[in-house]
């Protein structure tokens, strides 16, 4: 499954599929997946049980157009996504770093939704 890709890639995925066998979003407590590249940032908050996309923000929308994908603006980005989750009524999520490391850019995320009012 894994034998084209290079090193870097094969073992996110690797740690992706360990990190998915344990996180399950439902209706009270969805689940919060970061993608991440050079250029962007995204966040989806999904309900598995129904397999819907509750909320989701990105870098590539008008009001984020020029916010690059560094500390700082996933800072903001964070701080966005957890007003919209609160408009949503939805205050606690269940964190699926999607193989990323806890590390930059993604605890910088996770630090901005906390500091909305989101649990996790």
């Amino acid at each position: 499954m894994f034998k084209k890709l290079n090193e870097k890639d094969r073992k996110r995925l690797k740690r992706k599929v360990h990190i998915r066998k344990h996180l399950h979003g439902n209706a009270t407590r969805p689940r919060m997946t970061v993608t991440r590249s050079n250029k962007n940032l995204s966040v989806q908050v999904i309900d598995d049980d129904a397999g819907k996309t509750l909320v989701s923000i990105s870098t590539l929308e008008k009001e984020f157009v020029g916010l690059k994908p560094n500390v700082e603006g996933a800072t903001k980005l964070g701080e966005a996504l957890g007003a919209r989750l609160k408009e949503k009524k939805i205050t606690t999520v269940v964190f699926d770093r999607n193989g990323y490391l806890y590390h930059g850019v993604v605890a910088a995320l996770a630090a901005g939704t906390r500091s909305a009012g989101i649990i996790f």
